[in-house]
């Protein structure tokens, strides 16, 4: 009987037992291959961070003088290195406002079109989202800069695009559309603090139409 039983275990073994190891080696590799990659990716969160946190320090001297090559350099280290990572799109947030203090205006919009065209995550879009759409607006392209705040905002942000886009209305003479958009965004306000500008421009735009 127990010849029997180890006969039918080796024959078990001798049908089983190799893809067993197999299988075994398989999810060994996966265990360790994703471990692997966790660890590079910690390594890249850090790297980055670090690059990112140079970068802050380069734009937000003490004495305000923003090192313009520095933040340049750094700013495309995060592009080319770190481009995974959240930290690049940030850096590009940070280039986009050293663009603008520098009056240029174009370098800007490219910087923040590159993070709204494939956002990190919903926020960074959205605020990347709505200052492109100043820029643009400062560049005399209101129809562009309403353009791109075309469709949903996020539930927080509801508020300052729609403000944004009654300023943009306001400035392409469409007042009924600014009052649309001015009481959406007063409609959205959780703050009551905050609703005071916003009925003034309300009331601004009021007193025009009388």
């Amino acid at each position: 009987m127990e010849d029997d039983q180890l006969a039918q275990a080796k024959e078990w073994w001798q049908r089983n037992g190799k893809p067993l190891v197999f299988g075994a080696i398989v999810a060994l590799a996966a265990v360790t291959g994703w471990q692997a990659w966790q660890k590079h990716k910690m390594n890249q969160e850090q790297g980055a961070s670090f690059v990112y946190q140079q970068l802050v320090e380069a734009a937000l001297t003490p004495a305000g003088k923003v090192d313009v090559a520095k933040v340049s350099a750094l700013g495309a280290e995060l592009k080319d290195q770190y481009a995974g990572t959240p930290y690049a799109q940030y850096g590009a947030l940070f280039m986009a406002k050293v663009a603008l203090d520098e009056n240029k205006l174009e370098d800007a919009a490219t910087e923040l079109q590159a993070v709204v065209d494939k956002p990190a995550n919903e926020e960074l879009g959205e605020l990347a989202r709505q200052r492109l759409a100043r820029v643009l607006s400062a560049q005399g392209k209101h129809e562009d800069a309403l353009k791109v705040l075309d469709g949903a905002a996020p539930k927080a942000f509801v508020a300052g695009r729609e403000e944004l886009k009654g300023d943009l209305l306001v400035r392409l003479n469409r007042t009924d559309d600014a009052h649309a958009a001015y009481q959406k965004a007063k409609d959205a306000l959780v703050d009551e603090a905050a609703v005071g500008g916003l009925q003034m421009k309300l009331d601004d735009l009021a007193k025009g139409d009388a």
